[in-house]
């Protein structure tokens, strides 16, 4: 039986980074392709209510990438970035923009660590560019929505097995 990870959210009052750690019941490789793979990483990301559609997505060292999130009512948000560096199955680094705020420019460095019995530690940590910027994700980015993300991810997984 899987055992039910919870996602942890640290930012400390005086600094302009976001970390994000969750645990997964697979191992590093498979969780690696589901942040690289276009069609694996189109059937988790974003919250369940949108669905994301892809423009481009090169996932390699000076790749980038482009998507859609699309509400119910037909409503889209755009988001692009590029990747810094792309090192299967270790880390991903690169740059996350939302096209609804300009100048929204986050630094993401993205670590998958192996763990005893086939397990996975994924850290993000995300850097913003001021700590009003960082301050105001705060205010959107809760654990039960990463959860939310992650549990989708969870699902994947156990159909990639």
């Amino acid at each position: 039986m899987a055992i039910k990870h919870s996602t942890k959210i640290l930012a400390k009052a005086t600094r302009q980074d976001i970390i994000i750690t969750r645990e997964f019941d697979a191992i590093r490789e498979m969780v690696f392709k589901a942040h690289t793979n276009a069609d694996l990483y189109g059937q988790w990301i974003g919250p369940r209510k949108f669905t994301t559609t892809f423009q481009s997505f090169d996932a390699r060292t000076g790749g980038s990438w482009r998507y859609l999130f699309k509400d119910m009512d037909g409503h889209e948000l755009g988001f692009h970035g590029v990747y810094h560096e792309v090192k299967p199955p270790e880390r991903i680094v690169g740059t996350f923009e939302f096209e609804g705020h300009q100048g929204y420019i986050v630094l993401s460095t993205t670590t998958f660590e192996s763990l005893p019995d086939n397990r996975t530690k994924l850290t993000i940590q995300s850097v913003f560019q001021s700590q009003d910027d960082r301050d105001g994700e705060l205010r959107f980015l809760t654990e039960d929505g990463l959860n939310d993300i992650f549990t989708r991810l969870d699902d994947l997984l156990k159909k990639m097995k």
